[in-house]
Order: structure tokens, then C-alpha cells, then sequence
């Protein structure tokens, strides 16, 4: 059997395919499996490490606003998008899939709506509860949508296609535990370790709080930290940290700042507390590792939510949440260090984040995908 996934932009994005695309692999050895993403984005270079084989088309997203440069910017994206529908018919041809999936970015409507016109048989992942505008869009396409919630269900004008299957991961997060990780990676059992990550692209203002949480912490240095600034963030964090703040050898000392995690299961099985996001992807992870975590949701998302998502898990008891207006440096720093000395409190925690999670998301879209190949 052969299958695409279409996926692009974020990791929230690429790695529930991949989560998906390995369990098909397991289930199927023989199975061939191939990737759409767009030109110049982050799939293109996170998909062919994990084994498979991916193609670029050009996207662009879509711009809100009304200057002159936001409609340009929305023509220059038509345009792509026509080019795209072409690419994406002539890729499809050529592979002849007996399933497309998608699992968020511009590119998936692109790739599911000439799949649905050729016949092939679609599927889309959402992992918000509030569907994205790609969604939406292809709703009307795609024979079966697979939500993160039950909430969703209300928010389609087809609830008959609808499915709640939680959020894949990828099986290294299934697979991972704490003490063999920690031994990989040559960690004692004695420095806790934090691991702080705020989304595949980073955010500049956690950049600046998590620069400024070292800056107090390098004193007493009371655990480790392992920090993504993002690759469009590294830069200006280590700039601001040596410039503003007057900070050398903060990875010498146990603050360890990358551009982006690639081994982001292992880090996260290792870690004792975790600072991040909480878009769903991220969520899911947590959850499936059984992962306390502080939880800063974005401000910047529709309808607010990923404070929707982080206020389950706080009313849980799985993790705390701040708003990031009032997550200083200073409020950061305590919170982290109050959690580790209660080893108690981190214990009930993670045993909440566990109990949240959806341990069959993998294997249920697994098993739609491949009751859609035998139709």
C-alpha cells in the first residue's frame, strides 16, 4: 500500500505525521510512504532524517491584513497556490497513493483537495479545538476528520465525518523512560534537569524571560537547563544574553541554549520539569510522557486557544499555568525551583499528566487510515 501525508509549517504539524507514518511502518514493512510539505519550511529538513522520502511545493499562508503589502502578499500566495494544485495532481499521479492524510499547514489543502477530485481517499488531522482555517477549507473534501476533543465535534457542518481520536505522537515518545535516558545522556540522579521549549520557530519574549531566569540562576545554578531559542531566535538570545545581561559560559555552567531540539524525546524522558507552550502536539507529548510541566500558553493564537488546552491540564493537577504577562524572570525562576523541591508535588503531577493521556491517539488514526486504503 502506498500513503502521503501532508504536513508543514510547525513541529505541532509534522510530528503527529510522523507519529502516524511510523505506526503504519510498523503495522506494514512493505508499505511505501511519502511526504508533501512546503518549499523552504521546517518539514524539509525534520521528515528525511526520519526515513522518508519528501517533496516541496510552493505555499505561502495567507495574509489578514488590508495594506497594500498584505495584498500583495496575498496575490504573490494565490499564485503559489495555483502552481501548488498543479504539482500536487502531478506528484499524486505519479505515486498513486491509496491514502492522503493531512496534519495541519497550508500545504494540506493543496495536496487533499486534488486527492479528493482524483478519487483518492482523504483524511485530516486537527488537534485544536478550534478548527484552523486549512480545515475549514477541506472539510467539504475529506472523508473523515479526525479531532483532538469531543468539543470539536460542534465546530463542523459535517459531524457525521467526524472522529475523536486524540493526538498522535511519535512512537519515541511511547517508547522512552526516564532512568535510560538520563543514562544516554550522562546525567546523574542527583541535578534536576528542566527542559525549556516554546514551539519549533521559538518566541522572542520567552527568549528574553528564559535568558533572564539564567542570569539569576547562574549563582546557585539549582538545576540544569536545556533551552530552544528557535533558529530564527539564537541570535538575538545569546546577543542579549552576553550584551544586555553580561553572561559567558552559561553552557559551562549547566544552561545549555540550542537553536532547536532534534532529539526532543529523549530530552523530554530525561527532564524532570518542563516550561513550554501548549498547543496540542505539545500537550499530547507531555501527557504521553506523564511530564510536569509550567505551561506559558501563546497569546497569539485564534480564540485563545492554548489557554483553553493549558486550563485542562491545570484544573487536572497536572501542570501551572502563567499567563505570559505575568511570567517574569523572577516568578519563573521561583516556580521552577519550588516544583523541584517538592518531589511530592512533582510525583502527584506527572501521575495526573499520565492519567490524561489519550495512549491509543496513534493507533486509532492508524486504523482509520488503513480501513480508508481497503475501501
Amino acid at each position: 500500500m502506498r500513503f502521503v501525508f501532508a504536513c508543514g509549517g510547525t513541529a505541532g504539524h509534522i510530528n503527529p505525521a510522523l507519529g502516524v507514518a511510523g505506526r503504519i511502518r510498523e503495522l506494514l514493512p512493505s508499505s511505501e510512504i511519502l511526504f508533501i510539505g512546503a518549499e523552504g519550511k521546517m518539514e524539509m529538513d525534520l521528515v528525511p532524517p526520519e526515513g522518508y522520502e519528501i517533496r516541496g511545493v510552493p505555499v505561502s499562508n495567507l495574509s489578514r491584513s488590508l495594506s497594500p503589502e498584505g495584498i500583495a502578499h496575498n496575490v504573490r500566495a494565490m499564485r503559489d497556490l495555483a502552481v501548488s494544485l498543479r504539482a500536487c495532481r502531478r506528484i499524486l499521479g505519479e505515486f498513486r497513493p491509496d491514502v492522503v492524510v493531512g496534519t495541519g499547514g497550508y500545504v494540506c489543502y493543496p495536496v487533499l483537495s486534488q486527492a479528493a477530485r482524483m478519487g483518492i481517499p482523504t483524511a485530516v488531522h486537527e488537534s485544536n479545538a478550534e478548527p484552523g482555517l486549512t480545515t475549514k477549507m477541506l472539510e467539504s473534501h475529506v472523508r473523515r476528520i479526525m479531532v483532538g476533543f469531543e468539543e470539536a465535534r460542534a465546530n463542523y457542518r459535517h459531524p457525521e465525518k467526524v472522529v475523536v481520536t486524540g493526538t498522535p505522537v511519535r512512537l519515541d515518545f511511547l517508547h522512552a523512560d526516564k532512568r535510560s535516558a538520563r543514562r544516554a545522556l550522562g546525567l546523574d540522579d542527583k541535578t534536576p534537569l528542566v527542559l525549556s521549549v516554546w514551539g519549533s520557530l521559538g518566541a522572542t519574549d520567552m527568549n528574553r524571560t528564559v535568558g533572564e531566569m539564567i542570569a539569576l540562576a547562574m549563582a546557585d545554578r539549582p538545576f540544569r537547563l536545556v533551552h530552544s531559542a528557535g533558529k530564527r531566535g539564537i541570535e538575538s538570545m545569546t546577543e542579549h544574553m552576553r550584551s544586555a545581561l553580561g553572561l559567558e559560559g552559561w553552557n559551562e555552567a549547566g544552561f545549555e541554549v540550542r537553536d532547536y531540539i532534534y532529539d526532543m524525546p529523549l530530552l523530554m524522558a530525561a527532564a524532570d520539569l518542563v516550561l513550554c507552550r501548549s498547543g496540542a502536539s505539545t500537550l499530547a507529548e507531555l501527557t504521553a510522557m506523564g511530564k510536569p510541566a509550567i505551561l506559558v500558553p501563546s497569546p497569539n493564537v485564534v480564540h485563545n486557544h492554548q489557554e483553553r488546552n493549558a486550563r485542562v491540564l491545570e484544573h487536572a493537577g497536572a501542570a501551572k499555568v502563567l499567563l505570559e504577562s505575568d511570567a517574569t524572570a523572577r516568578t519563573m525562576l521561583d516556580t521552577v525551583t519550588g516544583l523541584l523541591r517538592d518531589g511530592e508535588a512533582l510525583e502527584k503531577m506527572s501521575a495526573n499528566m499520565r492519567s490524561l493521556a489519550v495512549a491509543e491517539a496513534t493507533q486509532e488514526i492508524a486504523s482509520i487510515v488503513l480501513s480508508l486504503a481497503a475501501k
